[in-house]
């Protein structure tokens, strides 16, 4: 939990912005062969416009029941993607570009840029336990000063220290061995759904049994990882 005495966040929250994502995401090292795509609506005819292919899944979601959502997940799952971090500590709100780092980070290695930050964090840290991974984010100065940045960009500059207007929490959906799985550092370890072989509408089925379950609210937004348009 963010100490309430603290004048700013460690590492405050992002705004579910996708131009905010994309361009942070490209300045940390993504390759500009890719970028974050924003999903207006779950019928058919607006998937169809979505850029095409996608890796990723990452939704901006409220939690109506935190503490039983953090207790999916299993750390006997963690063999079952390449990479996989927790979220502890200092990093009070970094769910943003944790999730974003769950779905590059468990796609080719091709979608970064050589001696970026984000190729020399996934080189560093390869061989890490989630553990490990959260302490090497705390850690990197580089990051933290991007994160930083973009953070103050959009609707998330009004929320300096202030943890009581942050409501939302970002996961991601990624499809590993044809399985579906949500990852999440605050969860127990990663999430197998089930059987899965396309992201974006597995991630909104499972988005939509949520919904139906009371599990979240219905204020939530997804983006894409996706090939550039």
């Amino acid at each position: 939990m963010t100490d309430a005495t603290k004048e700013e966040f460690d590492w405050p929250p992002l705004e579910s912005n996708p131009e905010v994502f994309a361009k942070y995401l490209h300045d940390i090292g993504l390759s500009k062969l890719y970028s974050i795509g924003e999903v207006y609506g779950f019928d058919e005819d607006l998937l169809a416009f979505l850029p095409q292919p996608i890796h990723g899944i990452i939704v901006a979601l409220e939690r109506l029941n935190r503490d039983s959502d953090i207790t999916k997940g299993t750390a006997d799952d963690i063999t079952k993607v390449d990479f996989y971090m927790d979220q502890t500590g200092s990093l009070d709100n970094a769910c943003g570009i944790i999730a974003c780092l769950h779905a590059i980070l468990n796609n080719s290695d091709s979608m970064l840029v050589p001696g970026s930050v984000l190729e020399t964090f996934r080189q560093t840290t390869k061989n890490q336990t989630p553990a490990e991974r959260c302490k090497s984010l705390e850690d990197n100065i580089d990051f933290k000063k991007i994160h930083k940045s973009f953070a103050m960009q959009g609707q998330s500059a009004a929320i300096t220290s202030d943890q009581s207007k942050v409501q939302h929490h970002f996961v991601a959906f990624v499809v590993k061995d044809g399985c579906l799985i949500e990852l999440d550092g605050t969860k127990q370890g990663p999430y197998v759904i089930g059987e899965c072989s396309d992201v974006l509408r597995g991630a909104i089925a499972e988005i939509q049994k949520r919904l139906a379950s009371g599990e979240i609210s219905d204020k939530l937004s997804m983006m894409t990882l996706n090939a550039a348009a």
